[in-house]
């Protein structure tokens, strides 16, 4: 099995050391690189092609939105930052990063977005998913031509409440293997990107009360 290959980015060095050693840890991933600043990474990025980069927001020289928007198309870029705006996560997922989350949000997600970037997907910290679904939700969520499965409407109502893939397969006695194949099989009919599109689309259907506040 062909490891991962990954690059950190972040002005800290107890952060990327800490971040080595969870993804080091992984019999499928290798990190191949550090940076200490944005333009560091891209160059880093170029140089060595990995799979894929983790970037901070505020880094000196330049920042992770601007490495997103210079690598897009090249080098699959997880945003991983301590700031929970709005504005960054809206400008990291439009300019094509493949996941935000944050910092505090621990080992196990980090190492999940890693294998969702790989897979294709985006994966979104959980508190950030709920915040976004009226600016990122359809207002009109038609009911797709191929119906979802009540299997399938149970695994995407515990998306939409910001559940990892391990967290899902604990509760319905699955394995991570078979949520994969599920929330791939869920996109494909609901037509969406992402995990926030399917949160969006089981919010906007009323198969969810809308969250207070």
């Amino acid at each position: 099995m062909t490891a991962t290959r990954i690059v950190i980015a972040d002005d800290q060095p107890a952060i990327r050391h800490g971040f080595r050693l969870i993804l080091d840890a992984q019999p499928d991933m290798q990190v191949v690189g550090e940076a200490g600043d944005g333009e560091t990474a891209v160059g880093l990025a170029r140089r060595l092609q990995p799979d894929v980069l983790l970037a901070d927001v505020r880094m000196p020289r330049m920042d992770g939105l601007e490495v997103v928007r210079r690598l897009a198309g090249e080098t699959k870029v997880i945003v991983v930052t301590t700031f929970d705006l709005d504005e960054y996560v809206h400008a990291a997922l439009r300019d094509g990063a493949c996941g935000f989350l944050l910092k505090r949000a621990g080992p196990a997600l980090l190492v999940e977005a890693v294998r969702a970037a790989m897979a294709g997907d985006a994966l979104i910290s959980p508190s950030i998913t709920v915040r976004l679904l009226d600016q990122l939700g359809r207002p009109d969520a038609d009911e797709p031509e191929e119906p979802l499965t009540e299997r399938e409407i149970e695994l995407a109502r515990l998306v939409a409440r910001g559940s990892t893939n391990a967290e899902i397969a604990e509760q319905l006695f699955i394995s991570a293997g078979t949520v994969k194949t599920h929330v791939a099989n869920i996109q494909r009919k609901l037509g969406a990107r992402n995990r926030v599109e399917i949160a969006a689309w089981m919010w906007d259907s009323g198969r969810m009360a809308r969250p207070k506040g």
